[in-house]
């Protein structure tokens, strides 16, 4: 099998209720796709399983693909679940309680009640370190190697941890320290992982630093493993091409290098989505989205503007500070999955809590009896009543009545239509507001933005909440349950570096931001070299922070490449850019560069688009009772999307099925197909 043999690609995204799976052959440019149940117990497992059946549906050979591309939420699970693995610290003497210190910062001001975050590393596993930097990064007191020495002897159990956090002070600036620690630590636990902090997030603000390294150093042996399958499964399926996992950046890298910064993965399925929401929507003509996931557990949602998503360096992760470059999506407890319920007051209420992929919902008929968004949407027609997934999941639509009546109808005094009716409007609620958060609550008018819909539930709801939001547009690419494996096809390979230099942005503080750029391309050249990418090729983007000084946040600006003064230009952006969002600016007032940052591209070429419906079939399956807020049940065509042509218009009520989803189109909106593909929704004038 040659070189020029091997045109397929494979995306795989694996979440908490489904793994999906997509192939394209480039030469033909046909597109497979699967959909496999995830197990929660052997994640690696489902993966495998996932890419097995794929290439057995498409009749292709391990040796034809040239490339496989996974999206996961393990590291996030594991986190949330407190799932991670046994991890050990080691601080400078006296900060050994600065991860229960934190910021001091109850995280609402009048619930005294909030409970504090399960901390990656318990107190009695800190090893205190003598020695001392000062805040320039010189030695105030050396590092007492015997004592370090002593105080590893002294742990108990030592060699039952699986890895190591060394988080010293100042360490972003002279990392110099935790690198002999290191040294000494794995002379003493040669088979422990081992993470720096001034490797993991070199950079300022030492309970941030601490808590992202303490975080990543927990997740090591979880993620370590959970790769190494991945990547060996891969191989030994005569797949030569090394694999990549995307990351919350939306950019791929080699699962060898996540395998050292597991914290990279937080959000990397969701970040795979709005990838190719982006790739999708561009190809559309529409730079402008806002895009809206709801799968089984939960809904992510995220602005665009101009064809890039927004961008943020700290999340926070089971209610810690966790510094990674990311996608700024913004993610609530609603989704297929997530249970209806009635509160001690008498309130219902929908999610956090989900189904998840077992037992699932009650209309899966594997057990479930507690009712969720799922059911709720099978009992009021939307959801197809008999099948889903092209009829290879048989629907219970009796046990979706009996859960609601129970848990819902019946504690409310209300029919089970009513409340099946409540738990659709509480959702829509709820994922309405997320859509805010993004948007009016940042000073972006949603009205500019066309709703980008995907995941398995995404266009079940996706008219209603744009209808909430003044939102005219709503777009449904082709195969909506899988954009996430899809989006994988068209990300680029793409690593952040950031480094804190704290200088005044003036001539003479210039020389320290330009050092720790040059720090940074030095960082991103080795990256490359260790990912086998040609530098030639590689884009580079410059990027600092800057603040007025005495403030505690700062905003990012882009350096020009152009050849003109970068500080000049930095300035300048930074004010006008503080004008615009806050309302005001401070020439006057000195400003600070805090942080250097860099980004490093290696753009790979575009998937194939998908191609267009073929089967001039009648797209009319059926007429069905569904039920809609604005008319409660009327009689409405169900058809069938791979039968609908770009010469069809279909104006709502409607319904349209397909493998991976189903789009409610709502009386008072119209849908047709795209010159891509895509269904699009409008909203008739009012």
């Amino acid at each position: 099998m040659t070189a020029a043999m091997a045109d397929c690609w494979v995306g795989i995204d694996t979440g908490g209720t489904f793994t999906d799976v997509v192939l394209v052959d480039r030469g033909t440019g046909a597109y497979h796709f699967r959909k496999v149940p995830s197990d929660p117990t052997d994640p690696a497992g489902a993966i495998l399983r996932g890419l097995d059946e794929i290439l057995a549906d498409a009749h292709v050979a391990g040796a034809r693909v040239a490339f496989v591309g996974l999206g996961t939420t393990l590291a996030t699970n594991a986190v949330l679940e407190c799932k991670t693995g046994r991890a050990a610290m080691l601080t400078t003497a006296g900060f050994t309680d600065l991860l229960e210190l934190a910021r001091q910062r109850r995280p609402h001001l009048y619930n005294l009640d909030v409970g504090k975050p399960r901390l990656p590393i318990a107190p009695d596993h800190r090893v205190a370190v003598h020695e001392r930097l000062d805040e320039t990064g010189a030695v105030v007191t050396p590092l007492d190697e015997p004592a370090l020495i002593a105080a590893l002897a002294a742990l108990p159990d030592a060699h039952s941890f699986s890895a190591f956090a060394i988080c010293f002070l100042h360490a972003y600036r002279n990392p110099a320290h935790e690198r002999r620690a290191a040294e000494l630590l794995r002379a003493a636990l040669p088979t422990a992982l081992v993470c720096l902090s001034s490797e993991v997030n070199p950079e300022f603000r030492e309970y941030e630093r601490f808590a992202t390294t303490t975080v990543n150093a927990a997740l090591l042996p979880v993620m370590d493993r959970y790769l190494a399958r991945f990547a060996d499964g891969v191989a030994q399926r005569g797949i030569a091409a090394p694999p990549y996992v995307i990351q919350s950046n939306g950019g791929l890298v080699s699962p060898a290098t996540l395998r050292r910064l597991p914290i990279n993965t937080f959000f990397s399925g969701p970040a795979g989505g709005v990838v190719g929401a982006v790739d999708v929507a561009c190809a559309s003509g529409v730079d402008d989205i806002i895009t809206i996931d709801i799968g089984g557990t939960s809904t992510d949602v995220c602005l665009v503007r101009g064809g890039r998503p927004a961008r943020t360096h700290q999340r926070d992760m089971g209610g810690l500070p966790v510094r990674t470059a990311s996608i700024d999506l913004h993610t609530i407890g609603a989704g297929g999955g997530s249970l209806a319920w009635v509160d001690p007051g008498g309130l219902p209420k929908v999610g956090p809590e989900s189904a998840g992929a077992s037992p699932g919902p009650a209309c899966y008929g594997r057990g479930g009896d507690r009712p969720t968004v799922t059911d709720a949407n099978v009992v009021l027609g939307r959801l197809n009543p008999i099948a889903l997934l092209g009829g290879r999941m048989q629907i219970d639509a009796a046990a979706a009545e009996t859960a609601i009546a129970r848990h819902i109808g019946n504690p409310l005094g209300t029919s089970v239509i009513h409340a099946a009716a409540g738990i659709l409007q509480i959702a829509n609620v709820g994922i309405t507001g997320a859509v805010r958060v993004i948007s009016v609550e940042r000073g972006e008018d949603p009205r500019d933005c066309a709703l980008f819909a995907f995941g398995g539930g995404g266009p079940l709801h996706a008219a209603e909440v744009a209808d909430s939001m003044g939102m005219r547009r709503v777009i449904v690419p082709p195969h909506p349950g899988l954009m996430s494996a899809v989006g994988l096809l068209a990300a680029d390979i793409r690593a952040d570096f950031g480094l804190t230099c704290l200088t005044d942005a003036t001539e003479p503080g210039w020389p320290a931001a330009a050092a720790a750029l040059s720090n940074l391309l030095a960082r991103a050249h080795t990256w490359a070299e260790d990912e086998r990418l040609d530098l030639t090729k590689l884009r580079i983007d410059r990027l600092l922070e800057l603040r007025y000084r005495g403030q505690s946040s700062e905003l990012r600006i882009s350096l020009p490449d152009d050849g003109s003064d970068p500080l000049a230009h930095a300035v300048a952006t930074f004010h006008a850019d503080h004008r615009r969002r806050f309302g005001y600016a401070m020439s006057e007032r000195p400003v600070e560069i805090v942080t250097a940052r860099l980004t490093a591209v290696a753009a790979r070429p575009a998937p194939p688009p998908e191609p267009g419906n073929a089967d001039r079939i009648d797209p009319v399956l059926q007429i069905r009772p569904v039920w809609f807020s604005s008319t409660g049940f009327v009689p409405t065509p169900i058809h069938l999307r791979k039968a609908i042509s770009r010469d069809d218009r279909i104006a709502g009520p409607a319904i349209i099925e397909q493998m991976d989803t189903t789009t409610v189109v709502p009386p008072g909106w119209t849908a047709i197909v795209d010159a891509a593909n895509n269904l699009s929704l409008s909203r008739e004038a009012v």
